[in-house]
Formats: C-alpha cells, sequence, structure tokens
C-alpha cells in the first residue's frame, strides 16, 4: 500500500507545452484561463470536477479528486506550445472558430501573451498541412536538440518547476513500428540518419522523455509506443501515455459496447460515418492519414466485445468506419452510427446514434486532466506507460503483448483504484457482501 504523503508535492509553476496550437490545443488553453478566471465550469475534466469514494459506502467519503489527491492548481498552470503558424493563441482560436468570440475576446490579453514556439514539421508525414513557421536542421537529430532548448527556455522564461507535454498536432501518416524503434541506440542513430520512419511527433516524445518530460499522445500515429521509447522512459523515469484522445464516436462505442456486451446482445455490424470540417478532418482526407486514424477506430469494438471468447454473438461482426471532410460543418462534428443487434432466439434490432458534437470541446478537458494526471504520476515516481489513462484515449498504450482495456467502466475503475492505491486508501472491488452478513 502507498502513502499519499511520499507523493511530492506541487510545489512551483507547473508547464503544460503543446505540440499543435490549433482547435484542441487553444480551446484548451482559453479555457483553462476562463475557468482561472471564473468565466467558466471545467465540464468534462474528471480532475476538476469528478468525486472519488473512499472506503465503505456506509462511510460517505466522496472527496473531490483534486482534492483526495495532490493535484497542480490550474492557478499554478503556465500554457505554452509549438505551431507551423506564427498566430498567437488568441488568433489562432479565433481562426478555430470553436468558442464564442465574446468569451476569447474576454481572455485576448492573455491568450495574446501566448506564441507558439518554431514547430518541427516535415510536410511528408501531413501532406494536406502548408506553413512556414517550422524549424530547419540538419538532422532529426538536431531537430530533438533544438526541441530541447526549447523546453529549458519555457521552463526557465515562465518560471517552472516541472514541465509536461501532450501531442495535439495532427494525425500524421501511417507507420509501422520497425527495426530503427527497436533499441534507443539505433533511434538515435536513425534521427541522425533522417530516418522516414521517425515522424516528427516522435521527434517530440523523444525530446520530452529523453528530458524527463512526462509526454502524451493525443492522435493516433506512433509517437511514444515504439520500444525504444518506452525503455528511455524507464531509465529517464517518464511517464508517458497514448494514444489518440477519446472523444466523439469512439467515446460512445466505449460506452454503448460493454452495455450490450454486459446483457449478452448479439451484434451482427456496426456503421460509423462522421462528417468534420476543421484541420483534421482536411488532413485525415488524405488516404494515408486516415488509415492511421482507422486502425485506432476499428481496434476499440474487437478488444471490447472479444469474439474469440463469443463467436455466436460478435464472430461474425461486420464494423466500417467512414470520415468525410465536409468543410462547412468547421469543428462541429457529426458521427453517426447504425447498429445491428439481434436478442433472444436471433430475432434482429437496430440502434441508431447521432452525435452532433464539438470535436475540440470534448477534447480540451482531456489535455488538462492527461497533464494533470501526468504529472502526479512523476511526482509519485511512476515512470513509463502509465496505463491507468487508458480513460483518455482511443488506442490505449499497454505493455507489449498485454490486450489494452477498452471498456471505459473497467477504464473508469482502473484509474480511480490507482489514485486510492497511491494515496493508501483500500481499493474498492464493488463486491459488497459484508453489508449483508
Amino acid at each position: 500500500m502507498s502513502d499519499k504523503s511520499a507523493i511530492k508535492k506541487p510545489n512551483g509553476k507547473l508547464g503544460i507545452l503543446t505540440p499543435g496550437m490549433g482547435a484542441v490545443a487553444t480551446t484548451f488553453m482559453a479555457g483553462v484561463l476562463s475557468i482561472r478566471k471564473g468565466l467558466s465550469e471545467p465540464i468534462g475534466s474528471l480532475t476538476q470536477m469528478g468525486t472519488i469514494r473512499l472506503g465503505k459506502r456506509t462511510e460517505n467519503r466522496n472527496p473531490l479528486i483534486k482534492d483526495f489527491v495532490p493535484l497542480a492548481a490550474l492557478e499554478d498552470v503556465a500554457l505554452g506550445g509549438w505551431d507551423i503558424f506564427e498566430d498567437n493563441a488568441y488568433e489562432a482560436a479565433m481562426h478555430a472558430k470553436v468558442l464564442d468570440k465574446d468569451l476569447l475576446n474576454d481572455l485576448k490579453d492573455e491568450l495574446e501573451q501566448i506564441k507558439p514556439m518554431k514547430a518541427v514539421f516535415d510536410k511528408n508525414y501531413v501532406k494536406r498541412l502548408e506553413g512556414s513557421y517550422y524549424k530547419k536542421g540538419v538532422n532529426k537529430m538536431e531537430l530533438a536538440e533544438m526541441l530541447m532548448e526549447d523546453i529549458k527556455n519555457f521552463k526557465k522564461e515562465n518560471n517552472c518547476e516541472r514541465v509536461v507535454m501532450v501531442w495535439c498536432g495532427s494525425t500524421e501518416i501511417y507507420i509501422e513500428e520497425g527495426e530503427v524503434h527497436s533499441t534507443i541506440e539505433k533511434f538515435e542513430e536513425g534521427l541522425r540518419n533522417n530516418h522516414p520512419d521517425i515522424p516528427p511527433s516522435m521527434i517530440y516524445a523523444y525530446a520530452a522523455i529523453k528530458m524527463g518530460v512526462p509526454y502524451a499522445n493525443g492522435a493516433p500515429n506512433l509517437s511514444c509506443d515504439v520500444d525504444c521509447l518506452v525503455e528511455l522512459a524507464k531509465q529517464t523515469g517518464t511517464p508517458i501515455a497514448g494514444k489518440d484522445f477519446k472523444t466523439g464516436q469512439t467515446l460512445m462505442k466505449t460506452i454503448l459496447a460493454p452495455g450490450l456486451k454486459a446483457r449478452s446482445l448479439g451484434i451482427d455490424g456496426w456503421f460509423s460515418t462522421n462528417i468534420l470540417g476543421n484541420r483534421d478532418g482536411e488532413v485525415l482526407d488524405d488516404p494515408d492519414n486516415f488509415k492511421t486514424k482507422e486502425v485506432s477506430k476499428l481496434g476499440v469494438l474487437e478488444q471490447v466485445l472479444e469474439p474469440e471468447l463469443h463467436p455466436k454473438l460478435y464472430g461474425n461482426l461486420y464494423h466500417k468506419v467512414r470520415i468525410n471532410y465536409y468543410p462547412p460543418r468547421g469543428d462541429d462534428k457529426e458521427g453517426w452510427d447504425n447498429i445491428d443487434i439481434k436478442g433472444w432466439l436471433g430475432y434482429k434490432m437496430q440502434i441508431k446514434v447521432d452525435f452532433l458534437c464539438k470535436d475540440s470541446i470534448l477534447a480540451a478537458p482531456l489535455v488538462l486532466d492527461l497533464a494533470l494526471f501526468l504529472d502526479l504520476a512523476q511526482r509519485a515516481e511512476m515512470k513509463g506507460i502509465q496505463e491507468w489513462l487508458s480513460f483518455y484515449l482511443k488506442s490505449p498504450q499497454a505493455l507489449k503483448g498485454l490486450k489494452p482495456q477498452h471498456d471505459i467502466f473497467v477504464q473508469l475503475m482502473k484509474l480511480k483504484n490507482t489514485l486510492r492505491h497511491l494515496a493508501g486508501e483500500d481499493l474498492i472491488t464493488n463486491l459488497g457482501l459484508d453489508y449483508y452478513d
């Protein structure tokens, strides 16, 4: 059993750096500033609004999570990031058109102070983006060293004690893990030789982990989930988490599928289509980038439903995912699902879900929670893969050979039990038989 007093206190300021200062990152940044000023509520954030049960139900101990474990306070957070466009956070947020202009104008002075650092960018990995504000180096190792210098400078200029990094950039083209990712030595050689299987997000991940800066990947591309960076994270004592923010359609799948499985209802088919008009939609309109997202989205149902264990219920499940770029919709994504299910005696039924959501509104609180929990993990001397943060991710990172857990209710239990463990509280099993003895 752990002891909460053994966790280092969150003294001083925490810097939260986001590679990418587009719709998601600026919605997150504006949200933090708005909440700090008392203009808005942190709805969607477990760290700010979630509670945790401690002990028996009869004890009625249900504190807010932020009062239970020592998380960095929003007042002690400094915000920054990198982007391929020179717009400050106010200009980028206005361009993204997610948040109300009046709210952004109330935050204008502070948002204008958040200016991006030059990004690490390579158009070969995100063909649909055109930007000019990026670093140039002899090789990828030099670019990584530039990022490390950026982190040091940000930390000094903002008087930060600690820094975390959350990737909020675009989805890169599909890459499979290969020989260059097998060891730290081969990876660093690959950086020096500009190996094509090391995309920009992986350069950011390397720079962060090398410096002991906790790192989370909010996109579906390979980043910190390769053997060499997992090993480096262990060596440097760095918590890491990946990948792909669990927001709209996949969030609904990880809520609905566990419920259908719990009642032993069969599923013959699950057709999912999306329309999305923001920068993410434009990037995913390229087949190479869409494949990265498709792999992330398709894996969810198979791992929740376990067709190999339930062949009569899910053995012939047909799962199709589509994403369509539709500029008029902007950040207002529409995810439409048709689910063909079967019940008693094989009788067929259907469920239809039409989720009209704002992608960045759902993602922004995840950026905050991942940053605060990763900082907590580092102060608790947790290192390497933080599987307890699977709750936030479409393709949760787990130990090689270990199936990730996609059921959102199991993920939440795992997350809260981890917090109980860190604080020296009893884990909760929900057995409850002792109430009736």
